[in-house]
């Protein structure tokens, strides 16, 4: 049975975690960042930081479902949205810990978030949940961004990303910004507007497209790129068990540093 409340998705991303930390998965690494995303919005909702608590549930729910979803289906063999496809298939290969947690991002976000959003206002106008639409937005950026710093003790090269990298690694902060709260909102209320073939053919059109911002992020093009994106991973951390513990307590840490005065100057700004 899907999630029905915050509390039940919480413990079914916990479950995650463990699972690809007992496995060394790295799909573990977006997990670990979302699982306290979710914390966050959760004590958001206790905290009246949104417009309407109920609703933001709702679709913190929704959200979070299609993501749970993909992973077991992922796990039994059958095949999920070519977003998360190409990004499950990128965690059975090496890379580096930025293009795991970019690619849960680029499909979660991009792909997920708007068919969650146009779900949750069925049959009321979309434009009703925009704030709050944003303000999620605005908490995943923040958190990323804090987290980000972090990364660099478990990939202690990847500054060369924006010395060679043409600032590769600020695309994780883009992706949240900019494409979550002007592309995803804009596929939301696309989506909204139609039934029947039209929404599932917009849904198609959307993964096709946000798969190849995928397969890009996963094989990155130029010789030399792809020798740095090599480099930068000989030297993090080699047990991925071990990196998704560490980025579990690193985003903890600093969602319980961000505060809702934060949030709300994201939001505006």
């Amino acid at each position: 049975m899907p999630s029905q409340t915050i509390d039940e998705v919480i413990a079914e991303l916990e479950g995650i975690i463990q699972q690809c930390i007992d496995t060394n998965n790295r799909a573990g690494y977006f997990a670990a960042l979302y699982h306290r995303v979710t914390c966050r919005i959760k004590d958001g909702i206790a905290n009246n930081e949104f417009e309407d608590g109920t609703r933001i549930e709702r679709l913190d729910v929704l959200f979070a479902n299609r993501y749970i979803d993909a992973w077991k289906q992922w796990c039994a063999g059958q095949q999920p949205t070519a977003s998360w496809r190409i990004a499950f298939e990128a965690a059975q290969n090496k890379g580096i810990i930025m293009q795991h947690l970019l690619l849960g991002i680029n499909a979660h976000i991009n792909l997920d978030l708007g068919i969650a959003t146009a779900e949750t206002m069925y049959g009321y106008p979309i434009a009703g949940i925009q704030k709050d639409f944003n303000t999620i937005n605005a908490v995943l950026a923040s958190l990323i961004s804090v987290v980000e710093q972090e990364i660099f003790k478990l990939s202690p090269l990847m500054f060369l990303l924006d010395t060679v990298g043409k600032n590769f690694d600020e695309m994780l902060v883009e992706f949240s910004i900019n494409t979550a709260r002007q592309g995803a909102w804009q596929f939301a209320v696309e989506l909204s507007g139609k039934t029947g073939v039209d929404y599932t053919t917009c849904i198609s059109v959307r993964d096709a497209a946000i798969a190849n911002l995928a397969t890009n992020l996963a094989t990155p093009k130029g010789k030399f790129f792809a020798f740095i994106i090599k480099v930068i991973g000989w030297f993090e951390w080699k047990q991925p068990g071990k990196c998704i513990e560490t980025l579990r307590y690193v985003t903890k840490k600093a969602a319980e540093d961000i505060a809702p005065a934060t949030i709300a100057k994201a939001v505006t700004s």
